[in-house]
């Protein structure tokens, strides 16, 4: 299962999943998945209702006791193995929607980077609000970078300028997102949305993942 699941992923998310423990790359990888699944919802190019509709229909399943779910979808029986409860994703489904809004103030982007990092945060245990910060931070990032309207772009970026503060270093078990954070970071500053543009990208994804930062 491990290794199909994983060819989902995104080159800069399985170098960076790599990093994962043994014991906590299932957790990550499932979390992936999903984040990667809503993003998919949001990218089509379709009604806006019909984004609702499949976004509603996630937060119904992971709202809903897992007993409930209907059989067949991969993805939900990977979550179903999760550590943590389903419905503490929930906000995740949230902070996607946020997208579909015409216009991304800074409340909304705050909004959304704060509800996708919620799964990473409820990974983390007692270490969640380090773990919240620099998944918001990567969301941010990640966010700036794919967004075609440079105004909205340039909102988030501004509120990533804001915090001069030393991002936190997180335990093993999350440093997935630990790269994820840094390579985002890294390109919002060189101007490109390409994560590994070089060796330069993996030498900072090789250093986050022995070191933490």
């Amino acid at each position: 299962m491990h290794s199909s699941a994983n060819d989902e992923l995104k080159l800069a998310q399985r170098l960076a999943l790599s990093y994962a423990p043994g014991h906590a790359r299932e957790a990550a990888l499932t979390l992936m998945l999903l984040d990667n699944r809503l993003s998919a919802i949001l990218r089509q190019k379709g009604e806006v209702m019909i984004a609702q509709i499949k976004l509603a229909w996630w937060r119904e399943r992971l709202g809903e006791d897992p007993v409930k779910w209907p059989r067949g979808e991969p993805l939900l029986e990977r979550l179903q193995a999760l550590p943590i409860a389903p419905q503490k994703l929930v906000p995740l489904v949230d902070g996607w929607e946020i997208l579909l809004e015409e216009r991304l103030e800074e409340a909304s982007l705050h909004q959304f980077a704060t509800g996708r990092a919620a799964g990473w945060a409820a990974l983390a245990g007692g270490e969640a609000a380090n773990a919240s910060r620099v998944a918001e931070e990567w969301a941010l990032a990640d966010l700036a970078l794919n967004l075609d309207d440079e105004q909205e772009a340039e909102r988030a970026r501004a509120i990533l300028h804001k915090s001069d503060a030393r991002s936190p270093r997180l335990p093993r078990s999350l440093r997935p997102i630990s790269v994820l954070h840094g390579l985002s970071m890294r390109s919002l500053k060189r101007g490109t949305n390409d994560l590994l543009d070089g060796p330069g990208a993996m030498l900072v994804a090789l250093r986050i993942g022995m070191m933490g930062r």
